[in-house]
């Protein structure tokens, strides 16, 4: 993990008080679930009709629709509760375009968006940057700047959230970086970096891309409460002070040994590649998540069902996942488990408090809940 901390405004450890999260790019729930076992109100925002099935399912709160439609003076004004009254920004604009597994219009088109993000900031008529947006060929890339365009409109509007949390890919935290800078501008205090999921009690080894910016107080990111994997070594080795990983198995509840193979990642030979034992963290659960090969003891082989495919993830096991492309769907998710450290870092939660959630969710994961 590592991280950077803009000029801080104001020298508070002070925790935000009631805080109410807009979920921007929800998904089919991930950070509403960590929202949920710490309590926290959160309205999502959520275009695919797949994802707000599985929400419905979940009982999340959800506008169906465009990001693009809803951030706008008006509603943080004297709009519906959900949007006027919301203190904290959250936002995991779609990454594909960004991802290494994708074609990569995103990486090429970087720094035309850094640019882009620039000239929001200079308060240039939007109007004329989403015209210039939609030149980039793929839609998908100029969304990571949606979250931006809210929280400059709601500063515009006297109504500046206290905290604000971005994820995504590691090859967009030069954007995070940008961002950063134009809320420290601001007033806010910024935090950025790229974390590891296993240093986070998930059975996976993900890195995501997080930026967390408060308005009142100090913004740090999540300190890692278990070991970094590191292939080949034992989980028992390491700091004392931090966890074991946590393995397949574990997750899964499984003591017979099973291989799997995901195909994630590049070089080397493609049938092999991405192959962990289910003594290790599985690769990063991605979309393609059904077409895994689980390679049993017995010589026989299987794939995972979305049940399981979702606890790698640390959804709960009995999630009602809906509708179609439920695997992108899990692929898609930040996974909860990582979402409570990152809120509760946001928000100055304190570990008591952050450690109680774990407790629940993690049972709820093992299905025990």
């Amino acid at each position: 993990m590592f991280s950077h901390q803009l000029p801080l405004p104001q020298q508070s450890p002070a925790a935000v008080e009631s805080p109410r999260i807009v979920d921007l790019f929800a998904g089919p729930g991930g950070l509403d679930i960590a929202a949920r076992y710490l309590d926290i109100p959160v309205h999502g925002v959520e275009w695919d009709a797949d994802a707000c099935r599985t929400r419905e399912a979940a009982d999340l709160p959800t506008s169906h629709g465009d990001v693009r439609d809803f951030g706008t003076r008006e509603l943080r004004v004297s709009g519906p509760a959900q949007f006027k009254d919301a203190t904290v920004l959250a936002g995991g604009p779609p990454c594909q375009t960004y991802t290494v597994a994708g074609p990569g219009a995103g990486r090429r088109a970087l720094e035309d968006v850094v640019g882009f993000a620039k000239r929001m900031v200079a308060r240039e008529p939007y109007a004329q940057i989403a015209a210039d947006l939609g030149t980039l060929g793929d839609e998908r890339t100029g969304l990571v700047l949606e979250p931006l365009k809210w929280a400059l409109v709601a500063l515009d509007a006297g109504r500046p959230y206290e905290a604000i949390v971005l994820e995504q890919v590691p090859a967009v935290l030069r954007v995070w970086e940008v961002i950063g800078e134009a809320l420290a501008s601001e007033g806010y205090s910024v935090a950025h970096g790229v974390l590891r999921t296993e240093e986070f009690g998930v059975p996976q080894t993900r890195r995501r891309a997080i930026l967390i910016a408060r308005r009142n107080g100090v913004a740090v990111l999540p300190k890692a409460t278990h070991r970094r994997y590191v292939k080949g070594v034992p989980r028992s080795e390491g700091d004392p002070n931090l966890k074991p990983w946590v393995s397949m198995g574990e997750a899964l509840g499984r003591a017979d040994p099973f291989v799997v193979v995901s195909n994630y990642g590049t070089g080397g030979d493609p049938k092999a590649r991405g192959r962990r034992g289910s003594h290790e963290p599985a690769a990063t659960v991605t979309g393609k998540v059904s077409r895994n090969r689980i390679l049993l003891s017995d010589g026989s082989e299987c794939r995972f069902l979305p049940p399981e495919a979702g606890r790698l993830q640390t959804f709960p096991a009995s999630y009602p996942w809906s509708g179609a492309a439920i695997p992108q769907q899990i692929g898609n998710a930040i996974p909860p488990r990582l979402g409570v450290h990152v809120l509760c870092a946001a928000l100055g939660i304190d570990d008591t408090t952050r450690d109680a959630a774990l407790e629940r969710l993690d049972l709820a994961v093992r299905g025990k809940s």
